[in-house]
């Protein structure tokens, strides 16, 4: 098995500001669509990384309690974390240096109330 995680969706209440808010921070475009009654945002997929989504739909609901997505923060995190802040969210765990060969990461509040983190190998 190559990866243990092969998608994640990420919900929201008001898909349209999670969606702002993750291009905003990601730096990504977002191509949405309707599938089975939810509402999805996907995140840039080339067939070799793992990707996903933001999702709004009866069987989702945003949570800051339960599993937590890391997403890329490239080389580094703090760029991320400063349009975080910018966007008026907050970061509940600054960015932390796990070691120098695993890198950091640094733990918020989305703009829908879900716990994410950030992580970069630098």
């Amino acid at each position: 098995m190559k990866n243990l995680i092969n998608w994640f969706e990420i919900p929201a209440d008001n898909f349209n500001r999670a969606a702002s808010f993750y291009k905003a921070i990601l730096v990504v475009d977002i191509k949405t669509a309707e599938m089975f009654g939810t509402k999805m945002g996907f995140f840039p997929f080339d067939g070799k990384n793992i990707s996903g989504a933001i999702v709004q739909g009866d069987n989702y609901k945003p949570s800051s309690v339960g599993i937590l997505a890391y997403l890329n923060g490239e080389d580094d995190l703090q760029l991320m974390l400063d349009k975080i802040e910018s966007s008026g969210r907050k970061i509940i765990v600054p960015k932390t240096q796990i070691s120098p060969e695993m890198g950091s990461f640094a733990t918020f509040i989305d703009s829908e109330g879900n716990k994410m983190v950030i992580h970069s190998n630098h």
